[in-house]
């Protein structure tokens, strides 16, 4: 299976390089809020108690970005395997309306990758990023590009993670007000990206979306919280549609 992947990519950096390179260039704005994000994951980690390789493997394995903060925090707090998964589940479960929008957006008829693997790469700022570049791209340089993308965000996270453990001593001692300010660069990028997408129909799926599961955070645990806001959100979506169909 690795060397099935290995081949493809392979095949993509020699026969996609405008759409492969275009990906990893597009990723760099995502590296950037990544990279800090992924340091403070890998320090919170090792203070933790987990095994510095441990700390890597869940970046590498996982990669599921804010999950992971609340992984650790559910294992400190000694919740088992089983209801620690099942949480990270429920949390990311918002992928599921991720796919299908970025399904139609990559042709079938010219896809190389399996849809399974590129799976594996999709975060929410990978998702903001396509939703918004995607439709500028040449459908057959599109899954190319796509995977440069996810590549790029990968690397960061990952390589992130990797600085986080092995420096830790020197980030711990940074500044309170520092260590506030880097748990706040996903969500604010999450948002500068849905922001790039400026259109009035988006804006206001965000805001509903945002309202209700600010609401439901003071009656419910975050998990249930962000649920049932991306259900309000995609309700909004629907009946949108439904309007003008």
């Amino acid at each position: 299976m690795s060397s099935r992947l290995e081949s493809a990519v392979r095949r993509f950096a020699n026969t996609d390089r405008g759409g492969f390179s275009g990906g990893l260039i597009a990723s760099l704005a995502v590296a950037a809020g990544y990279v800090p994000i992924a340091i403070s994951f890998g320090l919170l980690a090792v203070q933790s108690g987990l095994p510095p390789i441990n700390a890597v493997l869940v970046s590498a394995l996982i990669f599921a970005g804010a999950s992971q903060f609340v992984l650790l925090s559910l294992l400190a707090g000694g919740a088992g395997m089983f209801s620690a998964l099942f949480t990270i589940f429920l949390i990311n479960a918002r992928h599921i309306f991720y796919g299908p929008t970025l399904s139609r957006k990559l042709p079938r008829h010219l896809a190389r990758i399996p849809r399974a693997w590129l799976a594996v790469g999709l975060t929410d700022e990978v998702f903001a990023t396509s939703l918004a570049r995607l439709d500028q791209i040449p459908e057959h340089q599109r899954e190319a590009w796509y995977l440069g993308l996810e590549l790029g965000a990968y690397t960061a996270w990952v390589g992130g993670t990797v600085l986080g453990v092995a420096s830790g001593e020197r980030f711990a001692h940074l500044p309170a007000v520092a260590q506030h300010a880097i748990q706040f660069v996903l969500p604010a990028l999450f948002m500068a990206l849905l922001l790039d997408l400026a259109s009035r129909d988006v804006l206001i799926v965000v805001l509903i979306a945002g309202a209700t599961t600010l609401l439901a955070l003071q009656l419910l645990p975050a998990y249930q919280a962000i649920l049932i806001g991306m259900v309000a959100g995609a309700l909004t979506t629907s009946l949108g549609r439904s309007r003008y169909a």
